[in-house]
């Protein structure tokens, strides 16, 4: 993969600091981009960097073919972001990012030897557990359409849009395929603090899927629940910013 980066890079206007205190990276959930973490930079402090993650066949990466595996995604999300772990560093993931951002912190601790100082997951239910869901990025154009309108994260008037869809359906079947390819094997814990966040009124994941997080660290771990199906980080950002802030003050 060439070196072209796989994220944007977006610092808050307002910060004269060029040398931030950590860097927040950014998953974005499946069909999702880095247009999802737009307006992040406004709320946090500016010590901390957000950079949001582009992967391939979304925003300026719209042209290259999206992956349909884990393995391959995170690989190529390394390489991109190695340089910039100079400076302590967490993620957070949304849904679908939440797994990348899990998977893409193993390899780093295997093959850098580097931990994120704080792991954030949304949305997205622990790696050890299966997945009876049934598989859904193969099925028929109009089937899956109607799997995405359950979800509710795409506006009825874009699954309307037969061209906006064109280009959207093989984006969202590839990264339905990498959730639903995923085998989960096990790994130590982190030792850094994992929150994990979910919606109250989300069906997608139940809480005793949110609260098995809890044994991919052997740091503090804490769960919040916020108002909201399966896109709170929208309905609830002011909240959980908020948390995000709180949870990273010592950085402040």
């Amino acid at each position: 993969m060439s070196l072209t980066p796989i994220f944007n890079h977006r610092v808050n206007c307002d910060n004269k600091n060029n040398s931030p205190a950590l860097r927040l990276f950014c998953f974005p959930h499946a069909g999702g981009s880095s247009y999802s973490f737009r307006s992040w930079s406004n709320y946090l402090p500016p010590t901390i960097e957000i950079i949001a993650l582009e992967i391939p066949g979304r925003g300026v990466k719209i042209q290259e073919k999206p992956y349909q595996n884990i393995e391959p995604l995170v690989n190529a999300i390394a390489l991109e972001i190695v340089p910039y772990l100079d400076k302590p560093f967490a993620f957070f993931g949304h849904s679908m990012g939440g797994l990348v951002s899990f998977e893409l912190a193993r390899l780093i601790r295997r093959q850098y030897n580097l931990e994120p100082v704080h792991l954030f997951i949304s949305g997205r239910c622990a790696p050890q557990i299966n997945n009876s869901k049934p598989i859904i990025n193969n099925l028929p154009k109009a089937d899956f359409i109607q799997e995405l309108r359950q979800l509710n994260g795409t506006p009825e008037a874009v699954l309307n849009n037969s061209e906006l869809m064109k280009i959207l359906i093989p984006i969202l079947r590839a990264d339905f395929a990498v959730l639903e390819n995923y085998i989960y094997i096990p790994e130590s814990p982190f030792n850094c603090p994992i929150s994990v966040f979910g919606g109250l009124q989300d069906r997608e994941v139940l809480l005793e899927e949110l609260e098995a997080w809890r044994k991919q660290t052997l740091g503090s771990f804490s769960l919040k629940m916020l108002r909201g199906d399966h896109f709170f980080i929208d309905s609830s950002r002011s909240f959980l910013l908020q948390e995000l802030i709180q949870q990273l003050n010592v950085y402040q």
